[in-house]
């Protein structure tokens, strides 16, 4: 595919920013409409998206029959695996065509007696974009709560159900983050208000049911910009929690779910740099902190000594190349989440200081530790997939370890896991530096002789490692001879946290050297064609694409650039705009003159020269809260402006869409099939 059809060109205002005695001009300012109704900032929109099925209309039938092959893998009518909650077993299901689950709930795990509690599909009807933040109950059992956001801008509301009745209450929360907390009372919630300009949440509130929103009370307002906000309660019901986090530093505030008009506490000293996980069962506290613990480890204290650091009960000591991820407490064991050389693994401990591994089998996977409301079960929950096994859903007893497939998900048309085979590699980056790396493909149609496409995922920031696990998607690109990588960069935390720290601020660089030093790695040893090399990547990953296709655009034939973050600079600049001030610690604050430097060094949007770019296809949501819609905006126009080749530049606004793309099982597969058939036809040209 080449650049022949008219390309929207967008005309150049220049605006001048000056900071540190350095001045930048953008050309491309304008784009930006906080109100997204600008009429010209809308036509141009559509006029690109008017480009994109141009360009698309000779790979229609393509990206059609991509669409239908992913659709066709899923099962129409399908239901999770029941858990028990209190006196009342809990499922959700989708039935035929429908974009959305069903929610159910039974005395029984026969679901014998099962009663509709939310159909999301009724309740979707009239919006192009619906989506449920979170569901919950009342203790007593007899009032569902639930949030639902109309356009992506991730801006949810509360409404209410009571289940006795079947009839909605009148109390309606609007602005909040679309999370809730239940005091014990049955008719006190807490809930997380958004700051109407940076839609950061902010403030907590205590309502009553039965009263106006307007009657609310401010409970507590964070100060410091930089934390994200969002609510808890301990395993054992006993307290409802504020947990605050910046990048590098935790605190949290705790108020007995027993006394609602009482007044949060914070249970220790905010001190930066100290992050830590709390959870509270049968009157002790339980503590993963990173004090003197790069890699974190486990403590424990009590009502006394939870607010005195040196007091605390040392139970799982720091190791130096042991990642504890995550713990969740039963009245019989607790389970801790470790990584080792980028594996997970769970570890079952008693309380009398006994344990044992639960591990798994394949070369690379993804497992975590599902849903498991009661501390009393005698089971954990686990979910687990990899490259080549589809999503299962296990619970192993706690005190045998004995594993119990409770589920496994149905791929329908002729998907055997033995026509496909995953790998685990470790690629020397240039700095001497082992960089993980997961793969797969299908046999019958892989060759290590360098002939096969291949496509190499990686997202590389905030500490987040994306595990290899089961895509039913992919498939449509395996059975088309494709090997998929996932190239495990620093930025995240495969490798612990130390891993994390040398992929952010001053080390930022390192993310994309890792990422471009896996693609040529792959193709001097045969895993793809040099040729037929395609990257993906979204949100932060978008900002890697933006930096890679800059510093190795020859690598590359086609790549896919979704939600990007690619105006790093002006952004962070601009306190105005979610996600910035609390994002300095993950990027650095440029209004810091060492810190400007080190992002002008590789933000996207800056470093776009004249100079020949790979094909790129860039998707966007107009109502994107994250990553506004004018950074993708403005880099298109600014590639186009300086890019000296012919190759093919889309851009694909969702116009209702926010950071999550499309809602629903069935729509956002159109999405993945744009993007699929558009690197399939790079090959066929």
């Amino acid at each position: 595919m080449t650049d022949k059809l008219s390309a929207p060109i967008a005309k150049k205002i220049p605006h001048s920013m000056t900071h540190h005695d350095h001045t930048r001009i953008d050309n491309y300012y304008w784009m930006r409409d906080d109100e997204r109704q600008a009429e010209q900032v809308i036509a141009h929109l559509e006029k690109e998206n008017h480009y994109v099925e141009q360009n698309m209309a000779p790979h229609k039938a393509l990206q059609n029959a991509l669409f239908e092959e992913m659709k066709g893998r899923i099962v129409k009518d399908d239901s999770s695996v029941p858990v028990k909650d209190g006196k009342y077993w809990y499922v959700s299901d989708v039935q035929g065509d429908d974009e959305y689950a069903s929610h159910y709930r039974a005395s029984d795990e026969q679901l014998s007696d099962k009663t509709l509690l939310l159909n999301i599909n009724e309740l979707a009807k009239g919006y192009e974009y619906y989506d449920v933040g979170e569901m919950t109950i009342s203790p007593n059992d007899t009032t569902l709560a639930y949030s639902e956001d109309i356009d992506g801008r991730r801006i949810y509301t509360f409404r209410f159900k009571d289940l006795n009745k079947n009839t909605y209450l009148g109390d309606v929360l609007e602005n909040t983050e679309g999370q809730l907390v239940w005091a014990n009372d049955n008719k006190t919630v807490f809930y997380v208000k958004k700051d109407a300009q940076t839609l950061l949440g902010y403030q907590v509130y205590r309502h009553v049911l039965g009263t106006p929103q307007s009657d609310d009370s401010l409970v507590y307002e964070e100060q410091d910009r930089q934390f994200y906000m969002e609510l808890g309660k301990s395993r054992d019901d006993s307290e409802i929690y504020i947990h605050l986090a910046a990048t590098e530093t935790s605190d949290v505030l705790a108020l007995d779910a027993n006394t609602p008009m009482g007044e949060f506490r914070r249970l220790l000293p905010r001190l930066e740099g100290h992050e830590f996980g709390i959870d509270r069962l049968a009157g002790e506290y339980f503590i993963l902190s990173n004090n003197h613990a790069k890699n974190f480890r486990l403590l424990k204290a009590n009502e006394q000594t939870i607010g005195d650091m040196s007091q605390w009960q040392e139970l799982i000591a720091h190791r130096e190349h042991i990642l504890i991820e995550g713990m969740e407490l039963f009245d019989s064991h607790f389970v801790i989440t470790e990584r080792e050389l980028g594996q997970i693994r769970f570890v079952v401990h008693n309380y009398q200081g006994e344990s044992y591994q639960l591990s798994f089998d394949d070369a690379c996977y993804y497992a975590g530790v599902g849903y498991n409301p009661e501390s009393s079960a005698s089971t954990v929950r686990i979910h687990y997939s990899s490259l080549t096994t589809p999503s299962s859903v296990y619970d192993c007893d706690l005190t045998t370890g004995r594993k119990i497939l409770r589920k496994q998900q149905q791929v329908l048309g002729d998907f055997d896991a033995k026509n496909y085979a995953s790998e685990r590699l470790f690629v020397t980056a240039r700095d001497g530096v082992q960089v993980p790396v997961s793969l797969v493909y299908r046999k019958d149609t892989f060759h290590k002789d360098g002939t096969n496409p291949l496509l190499q995922y990686g997202y590389g920031s905030y500490g987040i490692t994306i595990d290899p696990s089961f895509s039913s998607t992919t498939l449509s690109l395996l059975d088309r001879g494709f090997v998929y990588a996932i190239a495990h960069i620093r930025g995240s935390e495969m490798l612990g946290r130390n891993w994390y720290e040398q992929g952010k601020k001053t080390n930022k660089q390192n993310t994309f050297n890792d990422f471009i030093d896996v693609t040529r790695a792959l193709i001097g040893q045969g895993y793809g064609h040099q040729d037929k090399i395609f990257a993906s990547g979204g949100s932060a990953g978008g900002l890697l694409m933006g930096a890679i296709v800059n510093q190795a655009p020859e690598l590359y034939l086609g790549v896919g650039v979704h939600v990007p973050f690619l105006d790093v600079l002006t952004t962070m600049l601009d306190e105005s705009i979610p996600l910035t001030t609390n994002e300095y610690d993950e990027w650095g604050n440029p209004n810091e003159e060492a810190a400007y430097q080190t992002i002008l060094q590789y933000s996207p949007y800056d470093n776009l020269t004249a100079q020949a770019y790979p094909n790129i296809l860039v998707t966007t949501g107009l109502h994107d809260s994250q990553v506004q819609y004018w950074e993708p905006m403005k880099w298109v126009a600014k590639l186009r402006e300086l890019k000296t080749d012919d190759n093919l530049l889309l851009f694909k606004t969702d116009m209702e869409a926010g950071h999550g793309g499309a809602s629903g099982r069935f729509k956002s597969l159109q999405d993945k099939a744009l993007e699929m058939a558009f690197f399939i036809a790079l090959l066929s040209d």
